[in-house]
């Protein structure tokens, strides 16, 4: 598979990986007008969408992050971008939160672009994709700033993935089990949370980091 296809004049070919077959298609519906593009397959599953990736024939894949109960997109653009050769993965999600966005870029993403784009804004980030660079949406790339600019008050991608589960209503218990963590790892993260965000208790924090969009709603 080549990356950086699409510059020595052929179509960029486009793998569409989102669960809801609307989407898929108001995505092919756009995508298919657009000069030097091809939609070359879709997946409704992230297994899927790395099934067909290793089969080949493709230079981006449109990535998105929540597949139900399968895999998450995260987890596929890692398995996806861990090959040499493989294509570029570009997510495209209704997720905005710090980490969502951290998750994708860890796992090798190209870009993250939020689904309420503008077709003109979705066409330039395929492109730049397909080229090897990176093409983050506007708040991406904010939020992502406002984080280098205070690293200390910033909460690490561990410590995300556990508040994002204690608002997810998991004990501890279940948290150590789900991370793999010893139940004192996931108090001390907690203890480190509460500090960084100002708050003293489970309940305080979800509310604080969900306000600042660092998890999920």
């Amino acid at each position: 598979m080549t990356r950086g296809a699409g510059e020595d004049g052929g179509a960029i070919r486009l793998l569409l990986a989102d669960d809801h077959p609307v989407v898929r298609a108001g995505l092919r519906a756009v995508l298919d007008t657009e000069p030097g593009f091809r939609v070359a397959g879709e997946a409704a599953t992230a297994e899927e969408a790395v099934a067909l990736v290793a089969a080949g024939g493709f230079d981006v894949v449109l990535m998105d992050l929540q597949f139900g109960a399968g895999m998450h997109g995260a987890e596929a653009t890692a398995m996806i971008t861990a090959a040499p050769d493989g294509p570029r993965v570009l997510i495209l999600t209704t997720y905005d939160s710090d980490a969502d966005i951290l998750a994708a870029v860890e796992a090798g993403a190209s870009g993250y672009l939020l689904k309420d784009a503008p077709p003109q804004e979705l066409a330039a980030a395929v492109r730049t994709a397909a080229t090897g660079r990176s093409a983050l949406a506007p708040s991406v790339a904010h939020r992502l700033m406002d984080r280098m600019r205070t690293p200390a008050e910033a909460l690490t991608r561990r410590e995300l993935e556990v508040l994002q589960l204690v608002g997810e209503g998991l004990s501890n218990l279940q948290i150590s089990k789900r991370l793999f963590l010893s139940q004192a790892t996931v108090k001390s993260h907690l203890v480190h949370i509460y500090a960084k965000l100002g708050v003293d208790s489970r309940t305080s924090a979800v509310a604080a980091a969900t306000a600042r969009r660092l998890i999920r709603r």
